[in-house]
């Protein structure tokens, strides 16, 4: 028996485990199999291969039973995963049933998941813009919460090496709030979106309009793309159109022939080792027997999302730490934050009806963090928000509202409608303690893992943030020109962003953070968490290329730990 279990042992043993396979997760299986690191990547969802299982992305609206919409039924068993933009008939398949994966909204909190191989990375909106150096030294200038331990200048090279890979579109704009990188040719601004970059430029001029960074390919990398500008990325892209998990790190991982990736996979804990002081696996229960297995490694990525993540630290309890693994700073599962994009603005526009555009750009134009940068102070509110929208012409849709019959009104349907334009912010969201998650061991989901309580919500800043977006939006429409200007706040609770972040926060001390400058639990030196969750701030920019350049540097860090016997 003694020898069955060795044999058993010696097997399940690799060099590294990563958990999850989204757009982190993905990364860390690419970098360590490249060190030719036998890896274990462990994915909780069924697998999603690529183009193969992409089963509605070639398909016609009118081919769908329901046209694109969805069932009643259905937006009752998922009314968290309807709320998201991109669900729809084409993309259910992709999200998470809610009557399958329970957890509980102290306060209302939206929480959104695709369990499968690739993630969100598939459902994603592809907007990458680095973070500057005021971002990372915004925690200690202002003295809220605590100090990031790194710089721009540790990151900048990493956001170049991620970049280069991912394949990311967009202008060098020479703005300092979002530092150029290494782009592929830019898509273009249309005509109205030029009228009103023209219009910023004159009446606020700290306003810049430019074409939104995308991970959309406008030229062939890595042999993936180009993009075919069919605006249909959320259903996987059968042409490898945009940067994925399922297209791009994880084919490379498998290049290496050092990958094993293992799907219905559900990480229960992380197995510490008492006398070793430092992690020796992870305890994974089969999603569809319930059976549960041990797997063991060196070195341990934790990439499940930021929620997934801080659930399976909190459950991975010891005698050491008792209330979660590396846990002695109580900061694990607190300072939970996401992206306000409650502010939305939309108008019509009058005019331009030569003029059109080719085909269906997946990507929009974006206007820089100006709130409480360079020469701006306000004083009801610190740190800032991005604004980002998209200008078009109405389609066949706008006749669905009006009256008409025969060859006239079918000869209107093919013919563009007026132009209209939207806007909306996305602002940044303070750290707060008492923003957090934790575990309840009363409410077990069907594999017998506790379910997360979810305690967040808005705070002071982000109130007085959203009045101000309520004034700046109709009044940059406003200097265009533009028409029937339309504001609002959407009152969406936090979550519905699909940008959280915090929980296991990256800082200097042990006593006030989980993970030190390399992404690596202070107390637990085998164990890295390089996904959202390693988060000390949140700056207003989308945050996935940072992630992305995060755990590459991790990657790069950990096997040179390694190699000098370190863990």
């Amino acid at each position: 028996m003694a020898n069955l279990n060795l044999e058993a042992k010696k097997n399940n043993t690799y060099d590294a485990i990563v958990i999850g396979s989204g757009i982190s997760g993905g990364w860390a299986a690419k970098e360590l199999t490249k060190f030719k690191l036998k890896t274990l990547v462990l994915e909780r969802g069924g697998k999603l291969d690529h183009i193969a299982d992409y089963t509605t992305s070639m398909t016609n609206p009118w081919d769908f039973p329901h046209r694109l919409l969805n069932t009643e039924a259905e937006k009752a068993e998922s009314p968290i995963q309807s709320k998201c933009y991109a669900w729809n008939e084409g993309t259910t398949h992709l999200f998470v049933k809610d009557s399958e994966n329970p957890y509980n909204q102290v306060k209302p909190f939206d929480w959104v998941r695709g369990y499968h191989v690739g993630g969100k990375s598939i459902m994603w909106a592809r907007q990458c813009y680095r973070w500057s150096e005021v971002d990372f030294e915004a925690n200690a200038r202002e003295g809220i919460a605590i100090d990031w331990p790194i710089r721009y200048a540790d990151l900048a090279p990493w956001y170049s090496y991620v970049e280069r890979f991912a394949g990311i579109n967009g202008n060098k704009d020479g703005l300092p709030q979002i530092p150029d990188g290494e782009f592929l040719p830019p898509m273009e601004l249309n005509c109205v979106e030029l009228h009103l970059q023209g219009a910023l430029k004159q009446k606020f001029p700290d306003r810049k309009l430019i074409i939104g960074r995308s991970a959309n390919h406008t030229k062939q990398v890595e042999g993936r793309g180009p993009c075919q500008y069919r605006n249909l990325c959320h259903r996987g892209c059968p042409f490898s159109g945009y940067f994925s998990s399922n297209s791009a790190t994880l084919p490379a991982a498998a290049n290496t022939g050092k990958m094993t990736l293992a799907t219905n996979a559900i990480v229960h804990s992380i197995i510490y080792d008492e006398k070793k002081g430092k992690a020796t696996g992870v305890r994974v229960v089969n999603a569809l027997t319930k059976e549960m297995t041990e797997y063991y490694a060196k070195i341990i990525f934790v990439n499940a999302s930021t929620l997934g993540t801080a659930q399976i630290l909190l459950n991975s309890t010891s005698s050491r730490f008792q209330n979660g693994l590396g846990n002695d700073s109580d900061s694990l599962g607190r300072y939970l934050m996401d992206h306000n994009y409650r502010i939305r603005c939309s108008a019509d526009v009058e005019g331009f009806t030569d003029e059109y555009y080719s085909g269906r750009r997946p990507n929009g134009f974006y206007v820089p963090r100006f709130r409480n940068y360079g020469a701006d102070k306000q004083s009801d509110f610190v740190r800032g928000y991005a604004s980002s929208g998209e200008a078009g012409r109405a389609g066949w849709e706008r006749l669905a509202y009006q009256a008409g019959i025969g060859a006239d009104f079918k000869n209107l349907a093919t013919q563009p409608g007026p132009w209209n334009i939207s806007i909306q912010s996305q602002g940044e969201m303070l750290p707060d303690a008492s923003n957090r998650v934790t575990l309840n061991y009363q409410k077990l989901d069907q594999w017998g893992l506790p379910t997360l309580d979810i305690d967040c919500e808005w705070k002071a800043n982000e109130e007085a943030m959203c009045k101000d977006m309520l004034k700046t939006l109709p009044e940059m429409l406003d200097s265009a020109g533009f028409k029937n200007i339309n504001a609002w706040d959407s009152h969406q609770a936090p979550g519905l962003g699909i940008h959280e972040m915090g929980t296991a926060r990256m800082g200097r001390d042990p006593k006030t953070s989980i993970l030190n400058g390399w992404n690596q639990v202070h107390t637990v030196k085998n164990v890295f968490v390089t996904d959202g969750a390693c988060m000390t701030s949140q700056a207003c920019q989308n945050p996935s290329v940072t992630y992305m350049a995060l755990t590459a540097r991790a990657c790069d860090y950990a096997v040179s730990e390694l190699k000098k016997r370190n863990l």
